[in-house]
């Protein structure tokens, strides 16, 4: 299916569109937070910790308008978010697509040689499966500490296995179509076939899979942060604002989590859509 027949099929749903154009909107809003943002949140120069837990609508010392208010050291709430928007899309997706890439070699190297290799890699997915993801992402997380780096390799770490079980099944069943048995009677090289004839009739399922589970890593990733386990407090993922202002929620100070909450939502929501319209799209079942 082409760019063009994708778009018109989103087109076809109101509710699909709607995720969408929220989703490129909190793309394009990451994306500008150098620019656009009031604030830098990650320097120090600029904050001041007088301006601390100001409501929504109030002037910093600065003479700064502080259109969603401040959390407690001081640091614009818009800032925070749209800087917070960057590091959740950035840690979400660059995990999915390293947990992509893992799983799609061993579970399409598992189904075309078989035998002990698919033996060996399906058991080990097993074992990862069997246990809750955030249990493994926090025991990985307690040893080798905080820091964006490391809860990239958690989540890719919890991720794998699901990208690795959908490529093996999918190439397992197009392992038997005429397509391949065509290009093996032509004596094809076996790493061509993978390449150019197997690899790409497995993305479809895969790109679904992937387009939920992006959302599936910010979640993951935003209640580590909130746990105190993810990132550090210089680098505030949504998680992270959404921690740090819940304590004030109980003396009024509500817009220091409430509004990074919603953010939150908005990006996982829209995520969601986006992926269950592409399910619908790219499962012929479905059709």
């Amino acid at each position: 299916m082409s760019a063009r027949e994708l778009l018109r099929g989103f087109q076809r749903s109101h509710l699909a569109m709607a995720g969408l154009s929220l989703l490129a909107l909190l793309l394009l809003l990451a994306l500008a937070a150098g620019v656009i943002a009031p604030q830098n949140p990650y320097d120090l120069a600029q904050l001041d910790i007088t301006d601390g837990r100001l409501p929504p609508g109030e002037r910093l010392g600065s003479g700064a308008l502080a259109l969603l208010g401040t959390d407690d050291q001081g640091r614009d709430m818009l800032s925070a978010i749209l800087y917070g928007l960057r590091i959740s899309l950035l840690i979400g997706t660059g995990s999915t697509l390293l947990a992509l890439a893992i799983g799609l070699t061993l579970g399409i190297t598992a189904a075309w040689h078989g035998g002990w290799i698919d033996a060996l890699i399906m058991r080990v997915a097993d074992i990862q499966l069997s246990f809750p993801a955030i249990l493994i992402a926090l025991v990985l997380l307690a040893v080798f500490g905080q820091g964006s780096d490391k809860i990239l390799l958690a989540l890719v770490a919890v991720q794998w296995a699901y990208y690795a079980r959908t490529v093996r099944a999918t190439a397992l069943v197009e392992r038997g179509r005429e397509y391949i048995e065509a290009a093996r009677c032509l004596a094809l090289p076996g790493w061509r076939i993978l390449l150019w004839h197997l690899l790409p009739n497995c993305l479809p399922p895969l790109i679904v899979v992937a387009t939920v589970q992006v959302a599936s890593a910010i979640a993951l990733e935003a209640t580590l942060s909130f746990l105190g386990l993810g990132l550090p407090i210089t680098e505030p993922s949504l998680g992270l604002l959404i921690a740090n202002g819940f304590s004030y929620l109980l003396s009024g100070k509500y817009w220091i989590s409430l509004f990074p909450g919603l953010a939150l939502l908005l990006l996982i929501v829209s995520l969601n859509l986006v992926g269950d319209r592409l399910r619908d799209l790219l499962d012929p079942r479905l059709q």
